[in-house]
């Protein structure tokens, strides 16, 4: 889908709602109304093991959860709103929207009702219930969808990986408009094409867009400071407007035509350049005919790549639910101009009791919470409120939004396609789990821990000699890396020696702990992931024996005794699969090289590894870009001068090779490798 990010369908989106719920984000999952539910005989004979497995025993019981709900009865409105369940500590239980609330939360408080084990549960831990009025039940459900998505209730189903859609965008501020790939707000003036399921999707239509049609993907201050056609010029992948190769009409004409190939007029498009190829056959330019064929090849390319283009769906997302082994996976396909821009596998957390129409429902409400919605919408099943989602989602995006459940033709066809793909993606969602579950199982043996770890943490540091010092922290769990769960610690202590790793694995592993010890605030130890632990049940580190001892100090002295602790040191020559480990009053552990433990824990060191040298190069490289070029011995403003007009960004002399800084005049060889040295340096 296109649009010009003048006419922002989010902006339209975010209607105002009462002054009360503009702090709540939220979104709705399954209704849990004890009245339509249902309940069975054993949920009662097992009641004081569901109060239990609540963690309600000893902080609420059901009595007095009921006593809370019918307090919140008295006050509450008989129009529309969403209500909130909360338990002693203030958390959010659940999220929930009724068109009538006062009739609503009744249903929950009926002692003698039939009602299912998970209800039980909640209302058991509930204290305390507070209430946002909203004007209409459309309202009400976009509140508790963004509700949800910003508190993670536990009895709501939640969406995770929400991370945002990269789209094309074709810039407007600019006589010779910029191909980019584009995050975030569509504030700048351009036209803006998507969403793509994946980076990866964006860059390789880039990458055909510009062999199709020629446009300039560099910045505005590359392009002006050009005086020379750059490589992508030389490789015909720019029409290289930078320096008038091509004048401003034939420049508008190419963006015209990538604007109506990525807006749906793609058989247009190429019957277009088929004939000017043609043309130029016909006239003997052949290399002008060459040109053509070339970008006709690299529109048929994209397509190639697309797989699926449906003939009779223009501009729709297709969801299909598949439920196996108590986990869901939602996939999604997106159409837009009748071509298909990729698609991604969702594995929203529910409980085993929600059916798929159930989790369908609240999936999609929090989905489209800060999303523009097509104007199609196929599902794989039918949720109870289709009619009401796509009111709401009309009312964000501003024109009418159908939500259908295809039963046959073409949309049941890509309905059916996307069902294939949710069952198999997460078949090897199950795969891996069962994979990781039995790593730490073994994992556990091998060490002698407890029992099998919940949460791991690995612990690496980088410097150059003891500049841009940086600490991080990877996290691993039963379901693999938890990369919300990472941290990076910028070395902030004038005290320690420049160089000195155990200085800065104190001062790491201090503020990590500390704030664990002594949150803040109340509920700053927490994360968006109420569920993953906090306290780690092993901490790995990068070292020896010594590296060991200094952190088991470390640990004695925060009082920290519950933490397993182990390190991992490099074999000889650094070469993998001949690690010894250590732990603390052990011999050394030295693992077979096609263990699958020293394996697993030699991906979880390269993970932190990785993690901890893309921090440090980012926190160098703004230092650089900071510093200019100063900093580089034999360096001087002549050179500067030349090396920026030649390159135009310090960015692009980042990325030059050494030969390239060669060729820059008055830089001779053993500068241009001292520069190339400065910006790629070797950490320590």
């Amino acid at each position: 889908m296109a649009h010009d990010s003048t006419d922002n369908p989010d902006d339209r989106a975010r209607k105002p709602l009462p002054d009360t719920a503009a702090v709540i984000p939220a979104e709705t999952p399954p209704d849990l109304d004890p009245a339509t539910s249902g309940g069975d005989d054993e949920d009662d004979a097992r009641l004081p093991d569901i109060l239990e497995e609540s963690g309600a025993v000893g902080e609420a019981t059901l009595a007095t959860g009921h006593e809370a709900i019918e307090r919140a009865v008295r006050l509450a409105p008989t129009s529309p709103g969403v209500y909130r369940m909360l338990n002693a500590n203030a958390d959010v239980l659940y999220v929930g929207k009724a068109k009538n609330v006062k009739k609503r939360l009744s249903s929950y408080a009926r002692q003698n009702a039939p009602q299912p084990a998970r209800i039980l549960r909640m209302i058991a831990a509930t204290v305390t219930v507070e209430i946002v009025s909203t004007n209409t039940e459309t309202e009400a459900l976009l509140l508790e969808a963004n509700l949800i998505k910003q508190l993670r209730p536990r009895f709501n189903v939640q969406l995770r990986d929400d991370k945002s859609f990269p789209y094309i965008l074709i810039t407007g501020d600019h006589w010779a408009p910029q191909i980019l790939k584009h995050r975030g707000a569509q504030s700048r003036p351009g036209r803006y094409f998507g969403p793509f399921a994946s980076a990866g999707a964006v860059n390789r239509t880039i990458t055909a867009l510009q062999r199709a049609f020629l446009i300039r993907s560099c910045t505005d201050s590359f392009f002006e400071s050009r005086t020379r056609p750059c490589l992508l010029h030389q490789i015909r992948r720019c029409a290289g407007p930078c320096t008038r190769e091509i004048d401003f009409g034939g420049y508008t004409t190419l963006v015209r035509e990538a604007s109506d190939f990525l807006s749906g007029k793609s058989h247009a498009v190429k019957q277009e350049l088929a004939g000017e190829m043609e043309k130029a056959s016909g006239e003997l330019e052949f290399e002008r005919a060459a040109l053509y064929r070339d970008r006709l090849a690299a529109l048929s390319a994209i397509q190639s790549q697309q797989g699926i283009n449906p003939r009779t769906v223009d501009e729709a997302d297709v969801f299909a639910i598949h439920q196996e082994g108590g986990f869901s996976c939602v996939e999604v396909f997106f159409f837009r101009t009748g071509q298909n821009w990729g698609n991604r596998a969702y594995f929203p957390r529910a409980e085993k009791t929600f059916t798929p129409e159930e989790v369908l429902g609240s999936f999609l409400a929090q989905f489209y919470d800060d999303k523009p919605p097509p104007r199609n919408i196929l599902l794989s099943h039918e949720i109870e409120e289709s009619e009401l989602l796509a009111n709401a989602l009309s009312l964000k995006a501003g024109h009418k939004i159908e939500v259908t459940t295809p039963k046959r033709g073409e949309k049941k066809e890509l309905v059916t396609h996307a069902l294939t793909n949710a069952r198999e993606a997460l078949g090897r969602k199950l795969a891996d789990t069962a994979t990781q579950s039995r790593l730490l199982d073994a994992i556990a043996t091998t060490l002698g821990l407890p029992h099998s770890p919940k949460r791991i943490e690995v612990y690496d540091n980088s410097h150059i000699q003891g500049t841009n010092a940086v600490g991080a922290m990877i996290v691993a769990g039963p379901d693999g890396f938890v990369k919300n769960q990472y941290r990076k610690f910028n070395i902030k202590s004038e005290e320690i020696t420049p160089g000195d790793d155990f200085a800065m694995m104190r001062e790491v592993l201090e503020r990590r702990f500390k704030r664990l010890i002594n949150p803040p605030e109340e509920g700053a130890a927490k994360t968006k992931d109420d569920d993953f632990p906090q306290w780690p049940d092993l901490v790995i580190i990068d070292g020896g024996r010594g590296q060991l001892n200094a952190v088991r100090e470390i640990f004695a002295n925060l009082g920290l005794t519950q933490v397993s602790l182990m390190s991992v040191a490099k074999g000889p020559d650094r070469d993998a699969g001949r690690e010894t480990l250590f732990m603390p009053d052990r011999e050394a552990i030295k693992l077979e090289p096609r263990d699958p433990v020293l394996y697993f824990i030699q991906r979880l060191r390269d993970e932190a590894h990785r993690f901890v040298i893309g921090s440090h190069r980012k926190l160098r490289k703004k230092d650089i870009r900071e510093a200019g070029l100063q900093e580089i011995p034999g360096i001087g403003p002549s050179r500067k001068r030349a090396l920026l007009h030649h390159f135009g960004t310090l960015k692009e002399i980042e990325r030059a090779s050494i030969g390239d800084l060669g060729k820059v005049p008055g830089v001779s060889a053993e500068s241009a490798r001292r520069i190339f040295e400065y910006f790629h340096p070797q950490p320590g």
